[in-house]
C-alpha cells in the first residue's frame, strides 16, 4: 500500500512540473474572422459572473465566448480560480458542450477548460469525473480534429494521473481501444507526452 501512494505522490509532483507548460499553451490557428477577434476581445474583459452567465446564456456565440474566457483564466494565472469556477457549477455544461459536435472550438475550448480543472487538487479532477466528462473526452479521441483528440487526450491524463481508482474508471469506461487507434507513426510528438 505504502508504495502505491508513493508513486502517485510522484506522478503528481511530475504532473504538478508540467501543469505551468500545458496551461499556458497556445495554439497558432488560422488568421481569425471579425467575429472570433470580436469574441476574444470580449473574453479578455469578462468577469467570473459574466463567464457563469455566458456559459448558461443558451446563445452559442456567448457561450463560446465565455467558455473561452474560463480557459484563459484556468490557463494563465499563478493560481487559478478553479474552486470559483466548480462552485458557480460550469462544469456540467462543460461536459455538455463536449458533445457539441457542429462546433469543434466549442468542444476544444470546452475541452482545454476541463483539462485544466482536472489539474487541480484530486477533488476538483473527480468534479470533472463525476460530471460526467470521461465518456465524452474518450469519444472525443476520436475526432477528425488533431487539436481536439490530443486535448481530450491531456484531460483523460490528468483524470487518470489522479491515482488508480481514476486510472482504472477512465480504463473501464473504455480508453485503450481509441488510444490504441492513436498511436500511429504520423502521431504528433506532443500527444505521448501524456
Amino acid at each position: 500500500m505504502r508504495r502505491t501512494e508513493v508513486n502517485v505522490e510522484l506522478r503528481k509532483s511530475k504532473k504538478e512540473d508540467h501543469l505551468p507548460k500545458r496551461r499556458n499553451l497556445e495554439i497558432d490557428d488560422e488568421p481569425l474572422s471579425p467575429l472570433e477577434t470580436t469574441n476574444l476581445v470580449a473574453a479578455a474583459n469578462m468577469s467570473i459572473e459574466d463567464i457563469v452567465n455566458g456559459i448558461n446564456s443558451g446563445d452559442e456565440n456567448m457561450e463560446l465566448t465565455a467558455t473561452h474566457a474560463a480557459r484563459q483564466i484556468l490557463s494563465r494565472e499563478r493560481n487559478p480560480p478553479i474552486d470559483l469556477l466548480v462552485d458557480a457549477n460550469i462544469v456540467p455544461k462543460l461536459v455538455e458542450f463536449l458533445s457539441r459536435v457542429n462546433n469543434s472550438d466549442l468542444q476544444f475550448e470546452s475541452v482545454w477548460a476541463l483539462t485544466n480543472i482536472a489539474s487541480g487538487t484530486s477533488d476538483q479532477t473527480k468534479v470533472v469525473v463525476s460530471a460526467g466528462a470521461v465518456a465524452g473526452l474518450i469519444s472525443l479521441l476520436g475526432s477528425s480534429h488533431p487539436d481536439l483528440a490530443e486535448e481530450a487526450l491531456w484531460a483523460l491524463g490528468n483524470i487518470a494521473g489522479d491515482g488508480p481508482e481514476l486510472r482504472d474508471h477512465v480504463i473501464k469506461l473504455g480508453i485503450i481501444k481509441p488510444l490504441i487507434t492513436l498511436i500511429k507513426p504520423d502521431a504528433s510528438v506532443s500527444l505521448f507526452f501524456n
